[in-house]
């Protein structure tokens, strides 16, 4: 850059922006937006998702259009695998992510140029860096010349007349004298009352000019992401909490990892940390200097004074933000994607069919609250125990599990895990101890995780379900519900009140509901829906159902009996032609004439699948036998695709339902541990080896349910023999693991687990 990039125009406006001053400014009425713009506009945002996504261009294109004439993301990765060359969920998820952010870049550069020709200020120059600006900061930075201010020290000062001053002072003069020029601007009428006063005013209006600087701030930012060091401290260290480990706290800002990110945030939040940024400044002041002040000029002091002033007072304090802002953004997207793994492993565990359940809704002083549900999640009977402390009638309570047990054919009991857990899973383990001295009748007995269903059962979704209940009895049938169909029960909570996230609670709530909304979408239509038994809120993941037309479609089927065909949920009010392509296909009808409509082929390839069948010289009702299974492992794919006239991958997906109509794919995974005895924390003993099931995956490991009060904490270290990068490399919630006891700590109630196992 020249020296004389930086001298001003008597305007405040370095000609870096402005000197352009020779060329035509740009009117509002001029920014009309052409056809031809908008497409150009249109190919770099598809270029810039192309480039972020690692999907290639024709794919981002063709996800985009099929976005914008309204198709679901599970339909797109289902039903259009052709279109998007077999594009997945994820991916899919990813592409419409940057879609949104870059559309939404779009239009705020627009705005940003129209709010600067409407100042008269807009030259082409400054078109055209709006036009490349990749990310809002830069969008921002560029406009941030031109935005209305507050009232600003450097405000004050042109009202004072000063601008001419500043100017001078940034053409770098080499002759002269800064106070004998800023002479001529003392004037009683405009409250400068002296030359210092003068000068120091245009050394203001400089500090700002300097700091709206769109190339300094982009490097300054830059530099501070890659040298500061983030310092906390404790604002009373006398106080105990649990962040202590940060009252006196240090580390690079570029190796802060997430989940540190948001403890600090939250510290600091509640008023008990004190966090900075540290940075050595010396460097910024050169590098700035370097385009600001010139060795041989009179003013080079006055110069080195605006900067450190611009650096100090405007600069720092509003990077520091900025930088937190962005660390706290990539953490929460972070602890984001944790919950949303987590919360996608959880909805997927297999179902438990077929049992007789008793729930248990656990507690001390209010009792424990039972619950029995039959194999189809129909409740039977309700009934209250007070078998723990401080009330311990044990004989009574077994009295009452006893009959429930003889009454209902009771095959498993299901207990929450929360408080008095604990000490309920010793009263049942002791009763099916004695259930099977008595009779040889052999029960079992499992805690579940029952984050959430007091939420569920105060909600407006269990009060419409069972209004003759209270909450507690509620929370009973939620908790054996979620173990006979994890994904039905659980898709009426919201999704933040189970937990297993990660620091859930400090992340931005609108994008934490829009990501797992997402997740439970994709795992509500990963596994197909029974159209005659789903309720309401199960419904509305389905892709293209609102929650009205949920609710229409329980109607329909309350009102004119069992759906008998897909065909027929066109009759539901206000589910159109759109919607039904969208949902037909995760929908199934058991009881339906045509066997394909309980299968996740959708009815647009029933004709493919006719032609196939003829090929085959098949009828459909050979569905899912051993002879149709052995004709279509012979088959090439790839050959028959080209006779059907259809897509290989479209193919692929037929032939793999029509040899396993009705599957679940839930059900490939490992059933729960089912237990008949109890661990106390004081059975444990280092070595131990033990069967339990991964509650929780965090970025420092995994949390492990072996039986004991607490669940216990395999780190990350202690996951594998070989480099774990993150721990669901290694685990996923629900998983059944071997684990080894490392240590005990009965004072904190806390064990360390280990899944080397005793050679390792």
């Amino acid at each position: 850059m020249s020296e004389k990039s930086h001298a001003t125009t008597g305007t405040g406006e370095t000609t870096a922006t402005a000197a352009a001053g020779a060329e035509q400014y740009i009117a509002a009425e001029e920014l009309v937006w052409t056809e031809e713009q908008e497409r150009a506009a249109a190919e770099r945002v598809a270029a810039a998702i192309a480039a972020d996504t690692g999907a290639s261009v024709r794919q981002v294109k063709t996800t985009v259009s099929l976005l914008d004439e309204g198709n679901t993301i599970p339909f797109i990765a289902r039903y259009r695998k052709e279109m998007t060359g077999e594009l997945d969920e994820n991916k899919l998820r990813e592409i419409e992510d940057r879609l949104k952010y870059l559309r939404g870049l779009e239009e705020r550069k627009k705005e940003v140029l129209r709010l600067i020709a409407e100042q008269g200020k807009l030259t082409a120059a400054l078109r055209d860096a709006v036009g490349r600006a990749a990310k809002l900061t830069e969008v921002e930075d560029l406009y941030r010349p031109y935005k209305q201010k507050r009232k600003t020290r450097a405000s004050v000062a042109k009202e004072k007349g000063l601008e001419p001053l500043a100017g001078w002072i940034l053409s770098r003069p080499r002759t002269g004298a800064l106070l004998a020029e800023a002479e001529k601007y003392v004037s009683e009428e405009k409250g400068v009352a002296s030359a210092e006063e003068a000068a120091a005013g245009a050394l203001d209006i400089i500090a700002e000019i300097i700091a709206d600087d769109a190339e300094v701030r982009a490097w300054v930012r830059r530099y501070t992401t890659n040298y500061a060091v983030l310092v906390t401290e404790a604002k009373d260290s006398s106080v105990e909490s649990v962040y202590e480990m940060y009252y006196n706290y240090r580390e690079p800002v570029k190796k802060l990892p997430p989940h540190r990110t948001l403890a600090i945030n939250r510290g600091e939040r509640e008023q008990v940390l004190k966090v900075s940024l540290e940075l050595e400044p010396v460097p910024i002041y050169q590098w700035i200097g370097r385009r600001y002040v010139r060795e041989d000029s009179v003013v080079r002091d006055a110069m080195e004074s605006a900067v450190e002033d611009a650096y100090k007072r405007l600069i720092a304090p509003s990077i520091e933000r900025e930088v937190r802002a962005e660390l706290t953004e990539k953490a929460e997207e972070h602890a984001i994607t944790i919950f949303a793994e987590n919360l996608r492993n959880l909805l997927l565990q297999p179902p438990v069919r077929g049992k007789v359940v008793l729930g248990v809704d656990p507690a001390f002083r209010t009792g424990c609250k039972l619950a029995v549900v039959d194999d189809t999640g129909k409740v039977l009977d309700i009934a209250v125990t007070y078998p723990t402390a401080p009330h311990n009638k044990v004989a009574e309570a077994e009295a009452v599990f006893k009959k429930l047990i003889d009454k209902h054919g009771i095959d498993l009991i299901v207990i929450g895990n929360g408080t008095a857990s604990r000490e309920t899973e010793q009263f049942v383990a002791g009763l099916i101890g004695k259930i099977y001295e008595e009779s040889g009748r052999s029960l079992q007995y499992l805690i579940v995780n029952e984050a959430g269903a007091s939420v569920y059962s105060a909600s407006k979704v269990a009060q419409e379900e069972f209004p003759e209940f209270d909450v507690a009895e509620r929370s009973a049938v939620s908790i054996a519900r979620r173990l006979q169909d994890p994904l039905a029960e659980l898709v009426k909570i919201d999704p933040k009140a189970i937990g297993v996230g990660q620091y859930q609670h400090d992340v931005a709530p609108k994008r934490l509901e829009e990501s797992l909304g997402g997740v439970v979408e994709s795992a509500v239509n990963h596994v197909g829906v029974d159209v005659n038994t789903a309720s309401p809120s199960l419904l509305s993941y389905v892709a293209g159902v609102s929650s009205t037309i949920a609710k229409n479609i329980v109607k329909y089927r309350e009102e004119n009996g069992k759906f008998t065909s897909r065909s027929e949920l066109a009759r539901v009010p206000r589910l159109g032609a759109k919607t039904f392509e969208q949902c037909v296909g995760f929908l199934r009808v058991p009881e339906a004439v045509n066997p394909l409509d309980n299968t996740p082929i959708h009815p647009e390839s029933y004709p493919v699948v006719d032609k196939l069948f003829r090929e085959l010289r098949l009828e459909l009702d050979r569905l899912g036998s051993d002879d149709l299974r052995r004709l279509i492992d012979a088959v090439d794919p790839a050959q028959l695709a080209s006779q059907l006239d259809v897509g290989v991958p479209t193919l692929r997906d037929i032939l793999d339902s029509l040899k396993r109509p009705g599957r679940d794919p839930r059900e490939e995974l490992p059933p729960p541990i089912f237990k008949t005895g109890v661990l106390k924390l004081e059975d444990l003993a280092v070595g131990m080896e033990l069967q339990g099931t991964v509650r929780n995956v965090t970025d420092f490991g995994a949390f492990v349910d072996i039986g004991v009060k607490n669940d216990g904490l395999v780190h990350i270290s202690q996951l594998s023999n070989r480099f774990v990068k993150h721990p669901m490399d290694v685990v996923s919630v629900g998983d059944n693991v071997t684990v080894w006891v490392l240590g005990v700590d009965l004072n904190k109630g806390r064990v360390s687990l280990t899944m080397k196992g005793p050679n390792a």
